[in-house]
């Protein structure tokens, strides 16, 4: 029998209602398998295919049929995407996705770029969408072949479809009454939408609550020289360490070579007759999004998603760099991963200086997403803002060797021989790539924690290279990794420390109970990291 005779004709027909059959049944229930990540979501009948099916059915007009075959490919394509980029927020950053939030996704491709280049991230994002638009004219195709097919055979394909919608009600009723979670009656799609659009309406309830918080600041109307009078004449540097969560000092095998890192840092640092004060923090974030643990130790309020950040940043509440601007110190944000204009650097955060990777000078390999090491951008600002500012300086900087992915990782050079980075070209082939490094969660989790020993190092060199007679260093954590370092059920909590060679400093936050040295313990204190700014203010100035 020739190929011709098997499939054309009738058997033709019938292999593509089966086909569209079965893409009905499968797609519309991929956001349930995807959010459960069990393949068990996909045993169930999926309400959204019966409901496009009964209605083109009743519509006379060919065109309009066509038309809601088309909105309903795109609807279940969407539900896949919020579904698919649901789980890996939760994968990676312990939350739930919201709508609201997208601009973060492009921080995230531009992780998947650092970790697997421009090119390949560029070709994941186009097959991604070429097979969402393939999906898409799939389930159009479906929908109106099962039209053909009933309206070829109206009585019997009515019946069909009524039995289906039946059972489907009957088999509905008893897993609402019972709590089932994965029932045979499914709206996944549905409830994939749903979800999001909940999530987004709830994100702008908070934002309300977030502009009230903005509103009511104790501090908003105390002069900034009696906030910071204790600190005047004084360098005052808030490092935030990429990653740099609980995880590093009390997590597994790596843990020790950060407490070692630690302690032998210590050791050296006391000698020079620095005093240190840890304790832990809550991070507003987890895994990523960095920005929101910034903007809350700077403005004491809690921003745990991008809606409210939103909304600080296009407020005037008080920061902490905006108090030492006020105050008479030269304000300096050091952003590395930058690569574009940041106005509010200087609108909301008062800088009165920024450094990013188009300004800082740095002639050496990129190592990544952490394109600059951090001994070189502590070094630049040792050398161009320290040594060279006749007024105190308050800088932040956001260091980022010790950012996701991990790898390639940089090395420790002697201080003097930072120069303009060229130093460390060769380097790159000292350490695995990123591709490497992620073939294996354990190597993953080796990596992070070499990642914090660096970041750690670089900063205790320039400790140790840079006059600390005037200088306080805040040091902390923005958030812990992701989940597959920290695992599913760790916390938000990250270390914080004081650093200074005036016992004064010390002093002044002897009513926190903070924990002498560089290492906090299970009994330190624990804030939250919104509570920073108020206490600091308090500590060094006036209560209002």
């Amino acid at each position: 029998m020739r190929p011709a005779e098997v499939w054309g004709g009738p058997r033709r027909r019938r292999a593509a209602t089966a086909a569209a059959v079965v893409l009905l049944i499968a797609l519309p229930l991929l956001p349930g398998a995807i959010a459960t990540g069990s393949m068990r979501g996909l045993v169930a009948i999926p309400a959204e295919s019966l409901v496009i099916l009964l209605l083109v059915a009743v519509v006379p007009s060919r065109r309009i049929r066509v038309v809601l075959a088309g909105v309903f490919g795109v609807f279940v394509c969407l539900a896949v995407v919020l579904a698919a980029i649901d789980r890996g927020y939760d994968a990676a950053l312990g939350t739930r996705f919201v709508p609201l939030d997208w601009p973060q996704l492009g921080d995230a491709y531009g992780v998947l770029a650092a970790a697997i280049g421009a090119l390949p991230a560029s070709a994941v994002v186009a097959v991604a969408l070429a097979l969402l638009i393939a999906t898409s004219w799939a389930l159009a195709w479906a929908v109106l072949r099962i039209d053909v097919v009933v309206r070829t055979r109206p009585q019997r394909g009515r019946r069909t479809l009524a039995a289906v919608t039946g059972a489907w009600i009957v088999v509905a009723w008893p897993a609402v009454a019972f709590g089932m979670t994965q029932p045979v009656a499914a709206a996944a799609a549905t409830s994939s939408v749903g979800s999001a659009v909940s999530r987004s309406v709830a994100a702008l309830q908070a934002r309300e609550a977030v502009a009230r918080e903005i509103a009511d600041d104790p501090y908003a109307d105390v002069a900034p020289t009696d906030l910071l009078s204790a600190l005047r004449g004084k360098h005052v540097v808030v490092a935030f360490i990429e990653s740099y969560g609980r995880v590093a000092l009390e997590g597994a095998g790596f843990s020790a070579g950060v407490n070692e890192t630690l302690d032998r840092a210590e050791a050296s640092l006391t000698a020079q007759g620095y005093v240190a004060r840890s304790a832990w923090l809550t991070s507003p974030t987890f895994g990523g999004v960095s920005w929101l643990a910034h903007a809350t130790l700077q403005s004491g309020v809690w921003i745990d998603s991008q809606t409210a950040y939103s909304e600080v940043l296009g407020s005037e509440r008080l920061t902490l760099s905006a108090a030492f601007a006020d105050a008479g110190w030269r304000t300096v944000g050091v952003v590395p991963s930058n690569t574009q204009p940041w106005p509010a650097g200087r609108d909301f955060y008062r800088f009165d200086q920024m450094w990013d990777a188009t300004n800082l000078g740095y002639r050496g390999p990129s190592f990544g997403y952490a394109r600059i090491p951090d001994q070189y951008v502590w070094k630049h600002l040792a050398d161009r803002e320290l040594a060279a500012s006749p007024a105190p300086v308050m800088a932040e900087i956001d260091l980022v060797s010790s950012h996701t992915p991990w790898a390639p990782l940089p090395e420790l050079v002697p201080w003097q021989q930072v120069g303009d980075g060229s130093i460390y070209h060769g380097q790159l082939s000292g350490s695995a790539s990123a591709n490497e490094v992620w073939e294996d969660p354990e190597r993953v989790q080796r990596y992070y924690g070499r990642s914090i020993e660096y970041a750690l190092d670089a900063m205790f060199s320039f400790l140790e290279n840079v006059d600390g007679s005037n200088l306080v260093v805040i040091a902390l954590g923005d958030h812990q990794p992701g989940r597959i370092v920290a695992g599913h059920d760790a916390g938000r909590d990250v270390p914080i420390s004081i650093i200074s060679q005036d016992p004064a400093v010390a002093e002044a936050i002897a009513q926190w109970d903070w924990e002498p040295g560089l290492r906090p313990t299970r009994e330190s204190p624990v804030w939250r990291m919104d509570a920073v700014r108020d206490r600091f203010f308090a500590a060094f100035g006036s209560v209002p």
